[in-house]
């Protein structure tokens, strides 16, 4: 069964909008949150297959409302709450932030 990040031969979701000579990072935030993914692989904390499976779990009503690097974010918060790093109330501290 496929998750609904599975999304290659689908149809409906348009033709992928490519920068070439854009900027790495639309917004400060998802540079931070790029380093902080890499710092706690690098650490440790988790690895990249809990990463990627992490963002493979979003529910899908969520995973297709959010960008790449709220993606990124849900994981690494569902990954430290997971881990008992942070706690669910700092999970919710993080996610209603504005980046939202």
């Amino acid at each position: 069964m496929s998750r609904m990040n599975d999304v290659g031969g689908m149809q409906g979701f348009g033709p992928i909008q490519l920068e070439p000579d854009g900027p790495p990072f639309h917004a400060d935030w998802e540079a931070h949150v790029y380093a902080l993914n890499r710092a706690l692989i690098r650490r440790g904390v988790y690895n990249l297959d809990e990463f990627r499976d992490a963002i493979e779990r979003m529910a899908p009503a969520e995973y297709l409302a959010a960008s790449y690097y709220q993606r990124w974010l849900t994981a690494i918060t569902t990954l430290l709450e997971e881990k008992h790093v942070i706690s669910p109330m700092e999970v919710a501290d993080v996610r209603a932030l504005p980046h939202r």
